[in-house]
């Protein structure tokens, strides 16, 4: 079977977390607004064919970026939602007459910027064959303390077998629609979720501790750093 990859990066959100006046989203890290950098990562990815990019139908910061000069298409969808599932769903449904039933999404956050080259060949070689799909994920290495109502530790818990789920999340097109139309009357905070609810299991493939999720405004600096390390260009 031959399949097509696209990549879907919900990019609605207000990013209430971060305690900024703007989007979360449209940050600057060392000059261009984080989107940028995310987009670049999957533009730039081997195998891609088009980056769909879900935008708040008020969006008016996208097209001030630069979004041509990559290997893969950048379409925006000013279709984002409520939620990210509601976000993914509606840019599901925006995007169907474009791709196959069995083509390959892969879902990323806006705020991992970070994510490398090589995790997503990791990803895209470790799943193509694969019935479910998958995602990148890290073994759990802390230690796990269970907290009380007054913030007192109640129990630690034991971290065998659990792992930290990354993005991108990436399955078969067909397979995603019914996931996330099925998971809309209940909270799945990512797809892999939405998948298991179907009574699938999605591989873990192993991940990088650099694909940090920026949250707070601390994190901005920490992936500024993580990029500059990697020294990579607009397609590096």
């Amino acid at each position: 079977m031959t399949s097509d990859h696209f990549a879907l990066i919900p990019a609605a959100g207000s990013g209430s977390r971060f305690g900024s006046t703007q989007p979360k989203q449209y940050e600057l890290i060392d000059g261009l607004p984080m989107l940028e950098h995310t987009v670049r990562s999957l533009a730039c990815q081997r195998g891609i064919t088009c980056v769909f990019v879900v935008l708040a139908p008020g969006d008016t910061q996208f097209r001030r970026g630069g979004w041509t000069g990559y290997p893969a298409q950048v379409v925006p969808l000013f279709c984002g939602g409520p939620t990210r599932a509601s976000s993914v769903f509606n840019a599901l449904m925006a995007i169907r007459d474009r791709v196959d039933d069995d083509d390959w999404i892969l879902v990323h956050d806006a705020a991992r910027p970070c994510v490398s080259h090589a995790e997503l060949d990791r990803l895209m070689g470790s799943l193509e064959t694969d019935e479910v799909g998958g995602l990148l994920a890290l073994p759990v290495a802390d230690t796990l303390k269970r907290a009380d109502s007054t913030q007192r530790v109640a129990s630690t818990e034991s971290r065998e077998g659990l792992w930290r789920a990354l993005t991108p999340q990436m399955f078969r097109y067909r397979l995603l629609v019914e996931a996330m139309h099925r998971a809309k009357a209940v909270l799945v905070t990512d797809e892999a979720s939405a998948i298991e609810r179907l009574g699938l299991q999605p591989k873990l493939v192993p991940g990088a501790a650099t694909n940090i999720k920026v949250t707070y405004a601390e994190d901005i600096a920490l992936a500024a750093a993580i990029l500059a390390q990697r020294g990579e260009g607009r397609c590096g």
